[in-house]
């Protein structure tokens, strides 16, 4: 396993982050604990939860997924083995389907301070290494929405989060803050008031990154190098687009795409018609398609740690074995060129 620093702390995280948002709807306690059994003997030292989790999110599974780690963590004792980081669940009218959440959450002082709560509770911990915001309180571009539109409703002000994101840290509950699924200016606001107000600097953003959606490379790559802000990948996979399993309208059982009607992001006829190439590609040097794809997104200049997520052993297996692929020059320039081609397939 290779590892790197998170931001600017002391912290070293594995390049490969095990994700956990189908533990509770998809996967069983057993079958996540064997997750995690094996990811940690393979040298992976980073989970990443939320209390969101599992999806798709609704009142009956939440907080399972944060459930299912405590539960490990207690039987096995290896809190000290882990960095362990999860999510405060962002503004409720930007994501439909979490009113269950606090009456409808928002990130506001006295809320955030009940989630983190929660979420201790749940994993039977007394701190996470890592808290993050899941998605930002005002309206703006995230979620796959290019388009922005000024005006609106800004809800509880960056100012009063990160306040309370500062309180949590003074009180040990958490030992560093990151955002998630946030804008160039969202996290540039953050480290000023950080730098102004003189509460804790951003460790991390967790965006997505994968062949289908490289919007990051476009104004984020090089703000999270120049501001030492790690990208924490998720949806590396595209949803398992990227396996190519989906490729003809398949939806094979049990997958995500046949349990799940709300993950269309990745599905169109133009990321379809990416996906096929890039399959191609991967097929013709001998490469597994999941595991050049996962490749790629390991090796990104600006890329700390990838978050894989996977339902069964196998998946997680190749998951995991990604790390030790390294892509050939003229693979890496065949990729370039079917991203040209297919630029921007799933924003």
């Amino acid at each position: 396993m290779r590892f790197r620093k998170l931001g600017n702390t002391d912290i070293d995280v594995s390049v490969i982050c095990l994700g956990s948002m189908t533990w509770g709807e998809q996967n069983t306690p057993e079958q996540a604990a064997e997750q995690l059994d094996y990811a940690i003997d393979q040298g992976v030292n980073f989970i990443d939860v939320a209390e969101l989790y599992p999806v798709a999110p609704k009142a009956e599974t939440q907080g399972l997924s944060e459930d299912y780690i405590g539960r490990w963590l207690a039987k096995t004792g290896k809190r000290d083995q882990v960095i362990l980081a999860t999510k405060v669940t962002g503004r409720g009218d930007a994501n439909p389907g979490t009113s269950h959440i606090r009456g409808g959450p928002r990130l506001s002082r006295e809320q955030i301070h009940q989630a983190i709560d929660g979420s201790l509770k749940r994993l039977q911990t007394d701190y996470v290494d890592l808290y993050q915001i899941h998605w930002p309180e005002r309206k703006t571009n995230f979620f796959g929405e290019l388009g922005y539109k000024h005006g609106g409703d800004d809800g509880v002000s960056i100012e009063e989060t990160l306040s309370a994101l500062g309180e949590l840290v003074d009180q040990g509950k958490v030992r560093h803050i990151g955002i998630s699924n946030e804008t160039p200016w969202g996290m540039m606001e953050y480290l000023r008031l950080a730098k102004e107000k003189n509460l804790p600097r951003v460790a991390s953003i967790q965006n997505p990154y994968n062949f289908l959606c490289r919007t990051f490379d476009i104004g984020l790559a090089e703000m999270t190098m120049r501001e030492k802000v790690s990208l924490l990948a998720y949806s590396p996979l595209a949803f398992g687009v990227l396996s190519g399993k989906y490729i003809g309208g398949k939806k094979p059982v049990g997958s995500r795409m046949e349990l799940f009607q709300r993950f269309t992001r990745y599905g169109n006829q133009y990321a379809e018609a990416a996906t096929e190439a890039y399959v191609e590609l991967a097929n013709k040097h001998g490469l597994e398609a999941d595991q050049m794809a996962l490749s790629f997104v390991n090796d990104r200049e600006f890329m700390t740690s990838n978050i894989i997520g996977a339902t069964t052993m196998e998946q997680l297996k190749r998951n995991i074995a990604s790390v030790d692929i390294t892509l050939s020059e003229e693979v890496l320039e065949e990729i370039e060129a079917i991203h040209h081609k297919y630029r921007m397939p799933s924003p």
